[in-house]
């Protein structure tokens, strides 16, 4: 059996099972009593929103401290998963509603997504807006359009990204809104370390920040990199002695300048005999 399909019983003592309400969203703990789940059953949880519908990620695992947790009410059956489909329905009309309201309302923000808690008594507005914005007005109206609570939360420029979601230029999904939980920082020092030209308009991903996948490789980058002298650098080769020009990371080369002619020659590590001491 695959150990992620394993069950821990009761007498295994205090066990959490870890659920996800997106498809890249944080995994939570909850306690599944006595009920005995796999990773992708959909199962209704007790949240401080109030019941709401999730994704089995982690399977059950003893815990390493008691302590309280909210609980699996039951495994989702099919008239709960035809409530889910009738929320996402009234999530785009409540969506497409607001979406009048707000452009009446000339609020410099951009609405991004609705979501409705599961019994439907409250609807979550994500927007985008780079100053604050006074939206208690427009939620006012909103609540009474709608008939639900109503609540509304400024997003950054890469959160707008995950919860819209899209295609990114690889012709994938985006990471942040298939797979990557947590953002993490991305600098340009990341980019220049990979040898990539400043270009924003191909590094930028559709949050207009730089793309995540700037960190995928770069502790690569910087382990192969390891050894190889920098542009500048004075070195003794056996094709000839001279000034590193560039180096050739993935192939872990260097190319030198010589100076007796000035023709430029690649060279690897081993042809290198030593850094001269002027360097």
């Amino acid at each position: 059996m695959d150990q992620d399909d394993a069950s821990v019983g009761p007498a295994s003592g205090p066990v959490a099972v870890g659920v996800r309400f997106r498809p890249a969203g944080k995994i939570y703990e909850f306690d599944p009593g006595p009920l005995i789940l796999r990773r992708d059953d959909r199962v209704l949880v007790e949240t401080e929103r109030g019941p709401e519908l999730g994704t089995i990620a982690v399977t059950a695992r003893p815990l390493s401290k008691p302590r309280a947790l909210q609980r699996v009410i039951k495994k989702a059956d099919a008239r709960d998963l035809g409530r889910e489909d009738q929320n996402f329905q009234r999530e785009r009309d409540s969506y497409r509603s607001a979406l009048e309201h707000v452009r009446g309302s000339g609020l410099p923000m951009k609405l991004v997504k609705a979501e409705r808690t599961f019994d439907g008594t409250k609807t979550t507005f994500y927007f985008f807006a780079e100053d604050r914005v006074d939206f208690r007005e427009l939620a006012r109206t909103l609540a009474q359009s709608l008939g639900t609570r109503v609540e509304m939360k400024q997003i950054g420029a890469r959160d707008e990204a995950k919860v819209a979601g899209g295609l990114g230029v690889c012709g994938r999904e985006l990471c942040c809104s298939s797979w990557l939980r947590e953002f993490e920082a991305v600098t340009v020092k990341m980019v220049k370390e990979q040898g990539l030209a400043l270009n924003q308009s191909k590094l930028a991903g559709q949050c207009g920040r730089l793309k995540c996948c700037m960190r995928y490789e770069y502790q690569t980058y910087l382990e192969l990199k390891r050894g190889l002298p920098a542009p500048g650098s004075r070195v003794e080769c056996v094709k000839g002695d001279g000034v590193v020009v560039r180096q050739n990371i993935l192939k872990r080369t260097v190319v030198v300048r010589r100076a007796e002619d000035g023709i430029e020659v690649e060279a690897s590590l081993d042809d290198l005999v030593t850094r001269r001491a002027d360097a």
